[in-house]
């Protein structure tokens, strides 16, 4: 990067890297020192490397680097206390070697980590006094409390320290065998990925132990084995990000979290594979029988082989099914969902405007699940974005030749698709826009920009008309198997209910309302069952990219 072109860039950071490091740093001065760091790194980065992306989350990511190095250095500040600066807090023993001196230092190490688990302003005061040597009087100015209030702390923090030591803390399961977080799901729409926050044991533990009761910072470093300091800088970050709630100084998780069981896996597995035997079945055989599927107004000019200026042969039916079998499973039906929980009741909004409901799964290794146990593997979706009349929308799997693990790419990807799509009904595209099509897979062209041209979209396009003609075909057949697809979930929902804390019940119950409908694993299992049956096949390699992708076109 050009030095005017990163000089202005870490000019409009300065200010956001400063809030972030003096929301998180003991003392104005370290916060000082940490932004300095986080911006000279950023800028010597920019100066060198010519492939930064986003250049706003590699700023974030150099941030965040840097505060789990200061976090180190300062966790090794508090465990290094000399035992003579506190020395009344522990009895007095002689230097003399032996058993004697053994005891000495093992209290002393457990000072250290005592220290740890004071409140935040009882360690800053009691490290200012003890260990930098600070006055009561500047330790109350530099905090903005009282006098009085720093010598109560003082007094209380060598109390709490006295019972810490005397007190056996015991670690749960979590500090020798962490969970892991297998996937992550977002319901409703994300400005940025969870991932990105989740991509630490840390922070995913200290969200599993409070995923069913509220924690103190104290009693979750103990569950997770590791030092206060850590937990109360993630928990805090967690909780800014609405990941985690507060209540009375105890943290509580804000999202779901799955610890499925064998058997709930094995009920979810056959309800939805007879639900996916009805619907998509019935669905299948009366898209192909109908004679619907040669309407002109599904347009679709997927072909495996050059785009000429003769010919662009319609796609054939087995890819363009690979699109509306799932399509019409997620849209139709929806006036027969009674919704007795909103969205606006479930979702949380986010600071970054993200407002969605997220859900993460754990899964146990030990699990057996039946040979025919159908497993989701690369999903993401169904993603949709409408701009205008017009909307995308698209399914990501297993068999499509996508990146894995998009997610919330789709919104940024989708809208540039949809404009473009508009913008092609008058004019020919640049040649730059016309090859971010195709390397997605939407668009081919015969590659004479400029001269004979000719271009083909190969994702399926559909007009408002034939669209409301499909989804009126999944209205009636799940119209006419209501009672039979209440009465298969009904033991599944009530299963989940019971097994759901209190606090995320809302969520959970907005979420079942989907289970014929949107929600990923039905759609999954009508795929699976139609190619069960050998009525879906295998898209062919060059299909791959633009499979279950497509665009309603609502000005007609």
């Amino acid at each position: 990067m050009k030095r005017e072109d990163a000089e202005r860039t870490i000019t409009e950071y300065l200010r956001p890297v400063y809030g972030f490091a003096l929301r998180r740093c003991r003392t104005t001065e370290d916060a000082e020192d940490l932004s300095q760091e986080i911006i000279l790194r950023a800028f010597r980065a920019l100066l060198k490397r010519e492939d930064i992306g986003d250049v706003g989350k590699f700023i974030w990511t150099v941030a965040h680097n840097s505060l789990a190095n200061y976090y180190r250095e300062t966790a090794r500040l508090v465990v290094g206390v000399p035992i003579d600066d506190v020395a009344e807090l522990i009895a007095d023993t002689d230097n003399t070697g032996g058993d004697a001196d053994i005891e000495r230092r093992a209290a002393i190490s457990r000072l250290g980590r005592e220290i740890a688990y004071l409140s935040k302003t009882q360690r800053q005061i009691l490290i200012a006094y003890y260990f930098e040597n600070r006055k009561q009087a500047d330790i109350a100015k530099s905090l903005g409390i009282p006098l009085g209030t720093v010598k109560w702390h003082l007094f209380e923090a060598k109390k709490e320290l006295k019972r810490g030591i005397d007190k056996m803390r015991k670690s749960s399961e979590l500090k020798f065998n962490p969970i892991k977080f297998r996937a992550l799901g977002i319901n409703g729409s994300a400005t940025k990925s969870p991932n990105d926050v989740f991509r630490s044991a840390l922070t995913q533990n200290i969200c599993y132990c409070v995923k069913d009761t509220a924690k103190t910072v104290n009693e979750i470093a103990d569950d997770i084995g590791v030092s206060p300091v850590y937990v109360e800088a993630e928990a805090e970050f967690l909780e800014e990000q609405c990941f985690l709630l507060e209540r009375n100084g105890r943290y509580i998780a804000n999202f779901i979290i799955d610890e499925p069981t064998e058997e709930l896996l094995v009920m979810r597995d056959r309800m939805y594979k007879r639900a996916a035997d009805i619907f998509a079945n019935e669905l299948y055989d009366e898209l192909t029988s109908s004679g619907i599927l040669d309407d002109v107004d599904i347009m679709c000019r997927q072909t495996d082989g050059p785009v000429t200026l003769s010919s662009s042969p319609r796609a054939d039916m087995n890819f363009i099914l690979w699109t509306l079998i799932p399509y019409i499973a997620a849209w139709s039906g929806e006036a027969l969902i009674e919704e007795n929980v909103s969205f606006e009741e479930a979702a949380t909004v986010r600071p970054d405007g993200g407002n969605y409901i997220l859900h993460a799964t754990v899964n146990d290794e030990r699990l057996r699940l039946p040979d025919d146990y159908v497993v989701m593997r690369n999903w993401c979706g169904p993603m949709w974005n409408m701009i205008g009349k017009t909307m995308l929308w698209q399914l990501d799997s297993e068999w499509s030749g996508r990146e894995e693990g998009r997610g919330i790419l789709i919104a940024e990807e989708s809208a540039r698709t949809i404009s473009l799509y508009e913008r092609e009904k008058g004019e020919q595209l640049s040649r730059d826009e016309y090859a971010w099509l195709a390397e997605r897979g939407y668009v081919k062209t015969n590659g004479e920009c400029g001269g004979l041209f000719k271009s083909a979209w190969q994702i399926v396009i559909l007009k408002k008309e034939i669209n409301e003609r499909l989804l009126a075909v999944g209205d009636r057949i799940k119209r006419a198997h209501m009672a039979e697809l209440d009465e298969l979930k009904a033991p599944y929902v009530k299963a989940v209910l019971d097994a759901t804390p209190e606090h995320v019940r809302l969520m959970r119950e907005y979420e079942l309302q989907q289970l014929f409908h949107s929600h990923g694993m039905f759609l999954l299992h009508c795929i699976s069952a139609l190619m069960r049956v050998g009525k879906l096949r295998l898209p062919t390699a060059g299909q791959k990219k633009a499979l279950s992708t497509l665009i309603v076109d609502g000005e007609g």
